[in-house]
């Protein structure tokens, strides 16, 4: 239930939120949105800035960000139940350069249901804890969503 995506034959860019989430977003309404350790690209408006190291948004605040059409270039975007109180200090000090992004069912916060990293505008990783949206997210993106621990072995020394 761990994806990378590499090819962007069904996304316009790396980590366009849009088209990441397209196959599930419907099943999303009901979580809070962690977005830290970001840069980005956007020419519009957006309820995330470079002012603050992390942001957590109700779904309404996301959705701006989601239709949006911006770029993630590094971060980590993770959706959690709105009744989950994240531990500030810790999501501050979160990295998508950490290594430990790379290990398939490691969330690294915990409580998150679904989380994105951003990796260098090159590499989208995809963690699902729910089989039945990580099956939605294949199906839609087939070929291009590749199983982590596989690219891990393939292409990573020492995974």
């Amino acid at each position: 239930m761990n994806w990378i995506i590499r090819s962007t034959k069904k996304i316009l860019f790396h980590t366009n939120l849009n088209e990441v989430l397209k196959p599930v977003w419907d099943y999303l309404i009901n979580y809070r949105w962690i977005v830290t350790d970001m840069d980005f690209i956007s020419e519009q408006p957006l309820p995330i800035n470079f002012d603050e190291n992390f942001f957590v948004l109700d779904n309404p605040e996301f959705e701006k960000l989601y239709q949006s059409n911006t770029q993630m270039i590094w971060g980590i975007i993770s959706a959690v139940p709105n009744n989950i109180v994240p531990d500030t200090s810790l999501i501050s000090k979160l990295s998508a350069e950490d290594s430990i992004v790379w290990e398939p069912n490691h969330f690294l916060i915990q409580e998150s249901i679904l989380e994105i990293i951003a990796i260098d505008s090159g590499y989208t990783l995809v963690k699902f804890k729910d089989k039945n949206l990580s099956d939605k997210f294949k199906e839609y993106f087939q070929e291009q969503a590749v199983d982590l621990q596989k690219f891990n072995k393939k292409y990573r020394t020492g995974a």
